[in-house]
């Protein structure tokens, strides 16, 4: 039976992931509105003290580093769940739908620059590409995918997603499935003419996370 420490110790351990999860979905919204906006408007937000969000997060560049890096966790399971479809082209399709779902890209469009990721970020970005390579492979490898796209354009479709925004959540959502419907299409065109322009450059998206730049 646990003592009443024990249960004393887990109520603390529920109220601060409570609060965790709440200064998190607080700071998402935050600082996709403004990434200028102080901390302590993300904890007025989450409704908790600002002495509770410091003691998770030291200070603003932490939080907007553990928002990009969930992130980008986040795409990394939808590719590795997507490599599990047998069929190229569903998994690529499949994929790009969660990660739009997701709403990864808008932390992507609205925050890089404005902290310096950590050793940790560079690997898991290094293997979101892989990821995101072997998925485009496989959708050429099907022959359903326009044999001039690249990984690397899978990025600007999904900023495109991201961009998308309204008032309502709902709305927006419906929106971005929209758009990348009409995407998607692009990408099946195998007949058409060749893509303008030569394609994303590796590193290219990279470069914007640096502050300096």
């Amino acid at each position: 039976m646990p003592s009443r420490t024990d249960a004393g110790l887990s109520g603390r351990r529920q109220q601060a992931a409570h609060n965790d999860a709440a200064i998190l979905a607080a700071a998402r919204e935050v600082f996709l509105n403004d990434p200028r906006s102080p901390i302590a408007d993300v904890a007025k937000h989450a409704g908790v003290g600002i002495s509770a969000l410091y003691r998770r997060y030291p200070g603003k560049e932490e939080l907007l580093r553990k928002l990009c890096h969930d992130g980008l966790r986040r795409y990394i399971a939808e590719a590795e769940a997507a490599l599990a479809e047998p069929d190229g082209w569903a998994a690529l399709t499949g994929f790009l739908a969660g990660v739009v779902d997701a709403d990864v890209h808008s932390l992507t469009v609205r925050l890089a620059g404005t902290f310096t990721p950590t050793p940790d970020m560079g690997a898991d970005a290094a293997r979101a590409g892989e990821l995101a390579a072997a998925l485009v492979d496989r959708a050429h490898a099907d022959g359903r995918l326009r044999a001039d796209v690249v990984a690397h354009d899978l990025g600007l479709v999904l900023e495109s997603c991201a961009a998308v925004r309204v008032p309502d959540a709902g709305r927006t959502a419906e929106l971005r499935r929209r758009v990348l419907a009409v995407m998607v299409d692009g990408l099946a065109r195998t007949d058409g003419p060749d893509l303008p322009g030569p394609p994303p450059a590796p590193g290219e998206f990279s470069r914007r996370w640096d502050p300096r730049s």
